[in-house]
């Protein structure tokens, strides 16, 4: 019998598509309006043909036909940002690979760990478990607090190796850094781009309920760590069970093919250009620390002021001088860790985005290939190769966003919104309170942008909760749970697209392996919405 083939990634997005196409003929398009209700501002749903001016000139929605053959055009240029990070990051980190400073640096680690297991307890807990439950706890971390998302992008290429090098597959890889990272944007504490923004537009005071969120967070992070456990010790007691094991022949002939990983004890013989490289890599961290002597570290409503640029400075001065003596491949890994200290840093203290995120793995992927004494001719095209590699996953993003396009186009977003919104009803408060995180969760489906989606619903969901005799609060945590859980499944997330992308796990291989978890994640969450209404919580 003839083994069915599962479709392509673009064949399934593109269906997605044409669904989308599908329903602007039959859902008919609407808006909402913010408008001026005495001294308030209320959000009120109109029908397109019933839209008061100036908004009805400004709404132009059709039923969408051949637009579909232009979503991947406009897709292409709605996510631009973040397909040019992926190409960067490719780039960038394919010319970093040519050094083995990767490889190098996980096998030293595996063999740091292989001498902790001969202390008992860590033997009888497992080295490898404890590496997978740290890294989740530290990306979850990330997510709730200043919610990390597209940097999860990066990480990815970075722990994919470590796991598939650890006896696990890129699934793994991809649960340690993004499936974390999302864990703890879903409970998330003080990410500023969800909870910040619902709590201002629900009129109540920022960053408040602390207490119970952090609840939630642990919560969520102990179930995560123990799916992926479960799952990374059935991949190493059986590697063949894993639904990646054709896929990730990629990564294990990466892993073969490098001959570092037998002989990274006797590094690489350190040319002038890598000295070259360092002086000026100092130079210029001394220049911006002493320029910008003090950071104020935003975290939430909290702050402190540290001299994190000179630190950086004076660490990778001193760290990169041994590292060069002892090899190459351990100087790029001094630029590697570098550059993980100052994207901490610039997001936390100068609230960097996507642009210079990007720009700094460009410059340390410059700077890599230079240490290890290639001309600008060779870094241009390794450049080029590496961005090659990693166009699928770019690609990809462009297409993927073009299902929220054709909803957009098509005007029938809102009215999505509306429709279940009435679906509400009269209803006791912990059923209108389920509803309230049933109808976040679907329409993250097709806006899985939470600062847009916090705009669109959060002006309905606050008032609505003063209806029904709830705290605000408690529609505020209906909408980070509902906003969290599903952005790791839903085709029309471009950070998910992109990190499967350049893990090179296809995204319906991916849908076999998450829909339970993400189903149980749903139910855990429903859960944690009842106490906000039964009980006496602080801040709610």
């Amino acid at each position: 019998m003839k083994k069915r083939k599962v479709p392509h990634t673009f064949v399934i997005v593109f269906c997605c598509i044409l669904l989308a196409a599908m329903m602007t003929w039959f859902i008919k398009p609407g808006k909402y309006v913010q408008e001026h209700v005495g001294n308030e501002q209320v959000m009120t749903f109109y029908y397109q043909d019933q839209l008061p001016e100036p908004y009805a000139q400004e709404f132009h929605a059709e039923p969408q036909t051949w637009q579909v053959f232009s979503a991947l055009f406009k897709g292409i240029m709605n996510k631009s940002d973040i397909i040019a990070f992926i190409l960067i990051i490719g780039g960038a980190f394919w010319i970093m690979n040519k050094s083995k400073a990767v490889d190098t640096g996980i096998m030293a680690f595996l063999r740091f760990t292989k001498r902790l297991e001969h202390n008992w307890f860590i033997r009888k807990i497992g080295v490898n478990n404890i590496i997978i439950t740290l890294v989740m706890i530290l990306f979850s971390l990330f997510g709730s607090v200043f919610g990390m998302s597209e940097e999860t992008i990066a990480f990815t290429l970075i722990i994919i190796p470590l796991a598939i090098s650890m006896g696990y597959d890129s699934i793994v890889g991809v649960c340690m850094v993004y499936v974390a990272a999302h864990i703890g944007f879903s409970g998330a504490t003080l990410n500023p781009f969800t909870i910040g923004i619902a709590q201002q537009i629900a009129g109540i005071d920022t960053f408040s309920g602390l207490g119970y969120r952090i609840v939630c967070w642990i919560i969520l992070t102990l179930v995560g760590i123990v799916f992926v456990l479960f799952y990374a010790n059935k991949v190493k007691k059986n590697p063949t069970s894993s639904i990646m094991y054709e896929e990730d022949a990629y990564w294990r002939s990466q892993k073969a093919e490098d001959g570092s990983l037998k002989t990274e004890d006797k590094g690489q013989e350190t040319q002038p250009a890598a000295w070259i490289v360092y002086g000026i890599v100092v130079a210029v961290l001394v220049f911006f620390a002493v320029l910008y002597p003090m950071t104020t570290m935003k975290v939430g409503n909290k702050s402190a002021v540290l001299p994190l640029l000179p630190i950086g400075a004076g660490l990778f001065a001193l760290v990169g001088f041994f590292a060069l003596r002892k090899g190459v491949p351990y100087f790029v890994l001094t630029l590697l860790f570098g550059t993980i200290y100052y994207l901490i840093a610039g997001v936390l203290g100068y609230r960097w985005e996507i642009l210079e995120i990007a720009t700094l793995f460009l410059v340390m992927g410059l700077c890599s290939g230079f240490a290890i004494g290639k001309s600008a001719s060779d870094i241009a095209k390794l450049f080029i190769e590496g961005m090659g590699d990693i166009l699928s996953a770019a690609l990809v993003v462009g297409l993927a966003a073009g299902i929220v396009i054709i909803l957009k186009d098509g005007g029938i977003i809102d009215t999505i919104l509306y429709g279940l919104s009435k679906s509400m009803g009269k209803m006791g408060q912990i059923a209108s309170t389920e509803i309230m995180y049933g109808i976040q969760t679907l329409l993250n489906i097709v806006i899985p942008s939470g600062t847009a989606k916090a705009s669109i619903t959060m002006p309905i969901m606050a008032p609505f909760s003063d209806l029904i005799g709830v705290s605000r609060q408690t529609s505020v945590m209906a909408f980070q749970f509902g906003d969290g859980f599903t952005n790791m499944i839903t085709p029309t997330s471009g950070v998910l697209i992109a990190a499967l992308g350049v893990a090179r796990i296809p995204w319906e291989k991916w849908v076999r392996f998450i829909w339970k978890f993400i189903l149980v994640l749903i139910v855990i969450g429903a859960l944690l919405l009842i106490p906000t209404v039964t009980m006496s919580l602080d801040g709610f």
